[in-house]
Protein backbone atom coordinates (compact mmCIF):
# COMPACT_ATOMS: atom_id res chain seq x y z
CA UNK A 1 0.00 0.00 0.00
CA UNK A 2 1.02 3.46 -0.88
CA UNK A 3 -0.33 6.72 0.88
CA UNK A 4 -0.23 10.02 -0.70
CA UNK A 5 -0.95 14.10 0.94
CA UNK A 6 -1.17 16.66 -1.41
CA UNK A 7 -1.73 20.16 -0.21
CA UNK A 8 -2.92 21.80 -3.63
CA UNK A 9 -1.23 25.30 -3.28
CA UNK A 10 -3.59 28.61 -2.46
CA UNK A 11 -7.11 26.99 -2.81
CA UNK A 12 -6.34 25.01 0.87
CA UNK A 13 -8.09 21.81 -0.63
CA UNK A 14 -6.05 18.79 0.20
CA UNK A 15 -6.33 15.43 -1.97
CA UNK A 16 -5.44 12.22 0.14
CA UNK A 17 -4.89 9.17 -2.08
CA UNK A 18 -4.49 5.67 -0.84
CA UNK A 19 -3.09 3.26 -3.65
CA UNK A 20 -3.39 -0.57 -3.26
CA UNK A 21 -2.09 -3.25 -5.55
CA UNK A 22 -1.98 -6.50 -4.79
CA UNK A 23 -0.41 -7.92 -8.37
CA UNK A 24 1.58 -5.15 -9.15
CA UNK A 25 -0.37 -4.02 -12.16
CA UNK A 26 -4.03 -3.37 -11.05
CA UNK A 27 -3.93 -0.64 -7.96
CA UNK A 28 -7.05 0.22 -6.33
CA UNK A 29 -7.59 3.81 -5.67
CA UNK A 30 -9.45 5.43 -2.26
CA UNK A 31 -8.92 9.31 -3.53
CA UNK A 32 -10.38 11.72 -0.92
CA UNK A 33 -10.26 15.59 -0.43
CA UNK A 34 -12.16 18.78 0.67
CA UNK A 35 -11.93 19.98 -3.35
CA UNK A 36 -15.22 18.78 -4.74
CA UNK A 37 -13.37 18.42 -8.42
CA UNK A 38 -11.27 15.84 -6.69
CA UNK A 39 -14.64 14.18 -4.83
CA UNK A 40 -16.23 14.15 -8.69
CA UNK A 41 -12.65 12.56 -9.51
CA UNK A 42 -12.70 10.12 -6.82
CA UNK A 43 -16.02 8.08 -8.34
CA UNK A 44 -14.59 7.27 -11.58
CA UNK A 45 -11.16 5.98 -10.39
CA UNK A 46 -11.98 2.89 -7.84
CA UNK A 47 -8.99 0.94 -9.91
CA UNK A 48 -6.53 1.59 -12.14
CA UNK A 49 -3.78 -0.09 -14.54
CA UNK A 50 -0.57 1.18 -13.44
CA UNK A 51 1.07 0.25 -16.19
CA UNK A 52 -0.95 1.59 -18.45
CA UNK A 53 -1.64 5.12 -16.22
CA UNK A 54 2.34 5.60 -16.31
CA UNK A 55 3.66 4.63 -19.31
CA UNK A 56 0.52 6.52 -21.63
CA UNK A 57 1.03 9.52 -23.32
CA UNK A 58 0.81 12.56 -21.10
CA UNK A 59 -2.95 13.50 -22.29
CA UNK A 60 -3.98 9.61 -22.00
CA UNK A 61 -4.79 7.56 -19.48
CA UNK A 62 -7.94 6.67 -16.79
CA UNK A 63 -6.70 9.42 -14.30
CA UNK A 64 -5.69 12.01 -17.02
CA UNK A 65 -9.42 11.64 -18.54
CA UNK A 66 -11.08 11.55 -14.98
CA UNK A 67 -8.44 14.69 -13.97
CA UNK A 68 -9.51 17.26 -17.54
CA UNK A 69 -13.64 16.20 -17.09
CA UNK A 70 -13.47 17.67 -13.54
CA UNK A 71 -10.60 19.93 -12.95
CA UNK A 72 -10.79 23.19 -14.04
CA UNK A 73 -6.80 23.97 -13.16
CA UNK A 74 -4.79 22.27 -15.05
CA UNK A 75 -1.64 23.38 -12.83
CA UNK A 76 -3.26 21.40 -9.73
CA UNK A 77 -0.33 19.90 -8.27
CA UNK A 78 -3.25 16.47 -7.04
CA UNK A 79 -3.07 14.69 -10.47
CA UNK A 80 1.32 14.10 -10.16
CA UNK A 81 0.14 13.23 -6.87
CA UNK A 82 -2.10 10.35 -7.51
CA UNK A 83 -0.20 9.54 -10.38
CA UNK A 84 3.23 8.97 -7.66
CA UNK A 85 1.56 7.12 -5.35
CA UNK A 86 -0.16 4.63 -7.82
CA UNK A 87 3.61 4.33 -8.91
CA UNK A 88 4.94 3.18 -5.49
CA UNK A 89 1.53 1.15 -4.90
CA UNK A 90 2.46 -0.91 -8.20
CA UNK A 91 6.43 -1.07 -7.21
CA UNK A 92 7.91 1.22 -10.01
CA UNK A 93 8.97 3.56 -7.71
CA UNK A 94 10.67 4.06 -4.22
CA UNK A 95 7.97 6.73 -2.09
CA UNK A 96 10.25 9.65 -1.90
CA UNK A 97 8.53 12.74 -0.71
CA UNK A 98 8.26 15.73 -3.85
CA UNK A 99 7.93 19.62 -3.75
CA UNK A 100 6.84 22.41 -5.22
CA UNK A 101 8.27 25.45 -3.63
CA UNK A 102 7.27 28.90 -5.40
CA UNK A 103 7.98 32.51 -4.80
CA UNK A 104 7.64 35.80 -5.98
CA UNK A 105 9.82 38.39 -6.46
Amino acid sequence: MATGVVKAGICGFTINVKAISDDDNKVKLEITSDCPNYQKMAKELDEVDAFQEIFQKLHMGKVYEAFAKHSPHPSCPGLSGIMKTVEVAAGLALPQNASIVITRE
